[in-house]
């Protein structure tokens, strides 16, 4: 590799433990037509990162990968006919792998223009969150004014989107987490209420705080017990599954869902856009004007340089972070 063009990047050699990661140097990768390279210099770490490493998301990209699903940083060139992004623009770009690195190559459409001021570190940890939460509560659930809304997992990096967004669209959010630290962070972003399910069950909390009634929406990144999320629900309430980050996969019993008239719905961001790319477009462009007017903004907890990933990704996996975590490229 001597003499050629190199970068540092994460990579992943071996499903297994995070331990197992190794930080190495690449060759550069030439440029496909329709792509451009992009000097990375933040990279935001997600759940699914750490499921992919170990074997165990849905997207299993073949050995030796590097992990990253979102990242920032300055188009540094472009392919034969490429016109937008442009040498030299600050973007965030949208991976299914290669973000943990200095520098990423991507397709042209995967690519879109910083926030006006934005760090790059909480560009890096703007799209997946925040897209998540948009897709889920507003194109699938169709969250409405003055409807309840229940977030799960309210501290996480799409927990606290979910809260921001919420309140955007106009609901009441009651936000659920463990802890004072992780409360307060999402009564800083805008919740209308508690719950520290670490005292109190949460279908049990929800109904006294709606007169009995239950939210319209839950929204769920962890995986809450399917009774509990059930029960939470108001008549004819959304539950959006979004992920399992507590671990355990949640059975829906099917008369309980009949009971409540309740909708269940998956909720895959990603996927969805691959399906639909001009939804995507419709939907970034409302995040875009969102972050523009100053509404929605990622919570960034900590940043660590490219040679703490090990610690940066523990402190994801053990529900440690509240917000969201950025790996930093430049030394």
């Amino acid at each position: 590799m001597s003499g050629e063009p190199s970068y540092r990047a994460i990579v992943c050699e071996a499903l297994g433990p995070i331990e197992g990661l190794v930080l190495k140097r690449l060759s550069r990768a030439p440029l496909k037509p329709s792509s451009v390279r992009i000097a990375v210099k933040a990279a935001g770490l997600n759940f699914p990162d750490i499921l992919m490493i170990r074997g165990v998301y849905q997207h299993r990209p073949a050995l030796p990968f590097v992990p990253g699903l979102e990242a920032a940083g300055i188009v540094t060139e472009v392919a034969d006919g490429v016109t937008t992004p442009a040498i030299g623009d600050q973007v965030i770009v949208a991976l299914s792998t290669g973000g943990y690195a200095e520098e990423a190559v991507a397709g042209a459409e995967q690519v879109v223009p910083m926030p006006p001021g934005f760090s790059f570190a909480e560009a890096a940890t703007f799209r997946v969150g925040h897209l998540t939460a948009y897709h889920a509560l507003k194109t699938r659930a169709d969250l409405k004014a003055g409807q309840t809304l229940l977030v799960l997992g309210a501290a996480g990096g799409v927990g606290l989107a979910s809260v921001q967004v919420g309140k955007v669209l106009g609901a009441r959010v009651i936000a659920a987490a463990a802890g004072d630290a992780k409360l307060r962070a999402a009564q800083e972003t805008g919740a209308d209420a508690l719950i520290d399910y670490s005292r109190e069950p949460v279908d049990a909390a929800v109904k006294r705080m709606t007169d009995g009634a239950g939210a319209d929406v839950v929204l769920d990144p962890t995986g809450l017990e399917d009774t509990v999320a059930l029960r939470a629900l108001a008549w004819n309430g959304k539950l959006l599954v979004v992920g399992f980050s507590a671990g355990t996969i949640p059975t829906y019993a099917a008369n309980r869902i009949l009971l409540k008239g309740a909708s269940v719905l998956g909720v895959r961001a990603g996927e969805a856009g691959r399906k639909d790319p001009g939804l995507r477009r419709q939907e970034l462009s409302a995040l875009s004007a969102l972050a523009r007017a100053g509404l929605i903004r990622p919570r960034l907890s900590a940043s660590f340089p490219l040679e703490g990933f090990a610690e940066a990704m523990r402190r994801l996996a053990e529900r440690r972070a509240i917000g969201r975590i950025a790996l930093i490229t430049e030394r």
